[in-house]
């Protein structure tokens, strides 16, 4: 009778808190989680680089093939956007203050400050 009150199915809230929480001090040291070229999977195999530019503030997100993305931040609630080439940025707001962004098949996961 004990038992049953304990629950075996994962706790999805504390999950989510570990994983942002992870995201953030990987970028934090320099590194972040990207699924590159249609990958289904994110791994910590890129970098991320602050840049600070007469246009604002810069990322520059290093892969692991040797290329690299520009994003200029926002501040007008986008997030970020692409600071040079073809394709736009795809930005979803994920749990505990993070964001996926999408460009072309590539994917990453970067901390944010979100406003509500």
């Amino acid at each position: 009778m004990a038992l049953s009150a304990c629950s075996t199915e994962p706790d999805n809230q504390k999950l989510a808190e570990v994983e942002a929480q992870h995201v953030r001090d990987a970028a934090d040291a320099g590194r972040i989680f990207c699924a590159l070229n249609g990958e289904q999977h994110f791994q910590l195999n890129c970098t991320l680089d602050r840049i600070a530019s007469a246009d604002g503030q810069l990322l520059m997100l290093g892969r692991a093939d040797a290329g690299y993305r520009r994003f200029r931040i926002t501040s007008d609630g986008r997030g970020v956007v692409t600071a040079d080439g073809a394709d736009e940025a795809r930005v979803s707001l994920m749990d505990n203050g993070l964001i996926e962004v999408a460009v072309a098949q590539d994917r990453y996961r970067l901390p944010a400050t979100v406003r509500r």
